[in-house]
Order: C-alpha cells, then sequence, then structure tokens
C-alpha cells in the first residue's frame, strides 16, 4: 500500500463519499507523529469537516454489527481469569487470554438486539463447552509462556467520539490559528 497523506486520504474521501474508520485513524496517526502539519494539510482537514459538515462524506459507523462470540468470550474469560487470580498470585492478560479463544470459535454477528438474543441462545444451547474449553487452552498456553516481551504494544482504546467531534478535534490542535480564507 502507497504512503498515505492526509491530502490523499481526504480526496479519496471526497471522491468516495465516506470517510471509513481506517481512513480516520490514519489521518490521527499521521498528525499525532507530525511535529507540525502544513499549510496543505491544514486545508485538507477543513475541507475534511466541510464536506462532513454539509453531508457530502458521509463517516461509516465503527461498528453497525457486533460479534456476540466477544461477549460471550470475555464473559467466560474474566470469570475463570478472576477464579485463578483469587487463589494465586499469578496475573493473567484476559485479553490475549480472550483473543485465542476468538480466534478458535465461530463469529456470532448480528445487527439487531433480536439478533444478538438468537446468537447469545444459540451458543448457550450449542458452544457454551467450546467457549469454555478455548478458554481454558488460552489460560494455559498464557501460564506456560514466558513473560511478555517489553515492546509488545497493546493495541489503542478506541474513544468511541464521533467522527465530526475528532476531525473538530484534530484542527483544533493542529492548527488552532488557521481558517480558510473565503472567496
Amino acid at each position: 500500500m502507497s504512503v498515505m497523506t492526509i491530502e490523499k486520504i481526504v480526496e479519496q474521501a471526497l471522491q468516495d463519499g465516506y470517510l471509513t474508520p481506517v481512513m480516520e485513524a490514519e489521518v490521527g496517526r499521521i498528525c499525532d507523529n507530525a511535529s507540525e502539519l502544513s499549510i496543505e494539510e491544514y486545508m485538507a482537514l477543513d475541507r475534511l469537516m466541510g464536506a462532513l459538515l454539509t453531508g457530502d462524506v458521509a463517516a461509516v459507523p465503527r461498528k453497525q454489527f457486533i460479534n456476540v462470540m466477544e461477549e460471550l468470550v470475555l464473559t467466560e474469560a474474566i470469570a475463570s481469569v478472576a477464579e485463578i487470580e483469587a487463589t494465586s498470585e499469578t496475573t493473567l492478560d484476559v485479553g490475549d487470554i480472550a483473543a485465542y479463544a476468538l480466534n478458535r470459535l465461530p463469529p456470532l454477528y448480528a445487527t439487531t438486539e433480536e439478533g444478538a438474543a438468537i446468537q447469545r441462545q444459540r451458543a448457550k444451547d450449542q458452544l457454551q463447552e467450546l467457549i469454555a474449553q478455548q478458554v481454558s487452552e488460552g489460560i494455559s498456553l498464557y501460564l506456560d509462556r514466558p513473560s511478555p516481551f517489553p515492546e509488545r504494544q497493546a493495541l489503542g482504546k478506541s474513544t468511541g467520539n464521533e467522527i465530526l467531534r475528532q476531525v473538530s478535534n484534530l484542527l483544533q490542535v493542529y492548527a488552532p490559528n488557521f481558517e480558510q480564507k473565503t472567496r
């Protein structure tokens, strides 16, 4: 993949009419890593903000669906980890254990609360034993491995802010005195 710039991302968003979560994350990454943004980058962010406000570009929500398996695995992992941590000096990483199990279980996607309830019931009836088994295997492997490498970096936590506020904040932080002149 070619190196993405703010200008290229904004151009793509304007062309497509959509700003995806990946595009949004890349703009944020560029801004976070830049000591100073160029006038072109400020102008591109301003164009993006305007297009988002007018509706010419729509922000694609981060999730329009959920994987019910994630909540089921997390619930199982948290309960299992809490039990182990309560009876020993061991500290476990719930995220690592849940990721291990999720990679070995079928996804259960839903787009509505009703669909999620159906998937939860399906999992309870057909998959609960398999979920517990995969979480247990994840814990065993976690306990058997050497301590984590210091260079490991956990994935960032999403704040859930809406895209308009994020772009607006980016503009305020990186271009507090910039205003595009109107003709």
